[in-house]
Formats: C-alpha cells, structure tokens, sequence
C-alpha cells in the first residue's frame, strides 16, 4: 500500500479542513449570523453555532476512521496459510467501528432548518439552508480527494467580514422602523460603506416572538370574566 504522503494530504488534514469548510460555511451564514449576534439563542448563542459545525461534522464519517478501515482489509490470499499447517486458511476478521453513512445535502438542511428553530426561535424561510448545505456538500467533496481550494475561499471570504455586523429587518414588522443592528449607533452612516449588509441582501428570517397575555375583561359588577382558551 502506498503511503499517504504520495496519495496527498494525510485524512487528519483532510478531516481538520472539512471541519473548518463547516466552520467558516456556518459563520458565512447570514440567517445564523444574525442570530447570534442579536441573542435569540440566548446568552450563549455563539457555543450554539459551534455546537452545530460539530453536529453537522458528525453526521459525516471521519475521514481519519474511513482511511482506518480501508487499512483492516485483508489482503487477498492465493493459497493456504503457510504460517501454521494445521489450521484452516479462515481470514480472521477485525472489528471495524460503524461509521456513519455519508448523508445528502437534504439531510443538512433538514438539520440547519431544526436547531434555528429549537435553539434559536426562528424560522428561515428564503431558502439559504439550501446554499449551505451544498457548500458544505461541495467541501466535502473536495476535501475527499485532497483540494482544499474552495476551503481557501471561504477562509479569506470570513476574514474579510471578520468583525462586520449583519442588519437585518424582522419581516413580521414591516410598518414598523425598527431594525435588528448590533453594530454601531451611526445610523445616518448606513450607505457610507460601513460593512452592514444591505437590507435587499438580508435573510428572511422570522424569530417566533412569544405570546402576548390578553388583558383581563371586566363585567359590569367590576368582576373578572373567565375567557375559555380557543384550541
């Protein structure tokens, strides 16, 4: 077998490149961006996209362990063992590690599509699941047989917008003036290149605003009426 020098990259860099193509493809994500950047995951909300790069790595078989496992095949044999005589020429077999199958770009949409909304409160509905998904379809692809091209790409994409704040305009308050910004207070600076996104580039992004309490009906007599709740 020839080493893994002269067939490429070793699968530990091949695997460390994947992981940061999800990395990078989930911080490049608009709709999450803004998520985290305004707290709708709560005070912890950017360990939460961390933990979802390492869900959506999982749901891939490392290829550190695929190399591992191509390694256990035994070699084809065209004769008896000569090894010891009296024994059967049996190919003694190895405990291999389940590994994942590999999923398809459905699968992580399905999976962006869930922890917005369980971990965050929101619902994204313009499709960019989609975008993603074959990003981190079209990293794994690559990072398979050794390119880390598009990895690169993303690499310098990220530091370009490193720091830059993400606007953007909840869609339930369109007659409304008031905007998601956590960047700075110039708002009259919006058109000077300030590195907000523009609201034509922004993500439809919904966060599920909770429930109001209806105010309390009072009789006549001053009492409380009792409203049944509809189902």
């Amino acid at each position: 077998m020839a080493s893994s020098s002269a067939e490429g990259p070793s699968p530990e860099t091949r695997q460390q490149q994947f992981e940061q193509g999800v990395a990078i493809s989930l911080h490049l994500w608009q709709s999450l961006t803004i998520a985290v950047q305004n707290n709708w995951g709560g005070p912890d909300s950017s360990d939460k996209r961390d933990w979802l790069a390492g869900v959506i790595v999982d749901m891939f078989p490392s290829f550190v362990d695929l190399a591992a496992a191509a390694a256990t095949i035994p070699p084809t044999t065209n004769g008896p063992s000569q090894n010891n005589a009296n024994t059967n020429t049996t190919t003694t077999t190895t405990t291999k590690k389940q590994l994942p199958d590999e999923p398809i770009a459905e699968d992580i949409e399905e999976t962006l599509l869930q922890v917005m909304f369980d971990e965050f409160e929101a619902n994204v509905d313009d499709q960019s699941e989609a975008q993603v998904a074959d990003r981190i379809m079209k990293c794994r692809a690559q990072c398979a047989v050794g390119d880390f091209a598009l990895v690169g790409e993303l690499r310098a994409r990220w530091l370009e917008a490193k720091g830059k704040k993400v606007v953007a305009q909840v869609a339930a308050d369109q007659d409304q003036d008031t905007d998601w910004d956590s960047g700075s207070d110039d708002d009259d600076d919006d058109n000077d290149g300030d590195g907000d996104v523009d609201m034509d580039d922004a993500p439809a992004l919904v966060p599920v605003a909770p429930k109001q309490k209806p105010q309390p009906e009072i009789d006549e007599d001053g009492f409380e009426t009792v409203s049944r709740r509809r189902r």
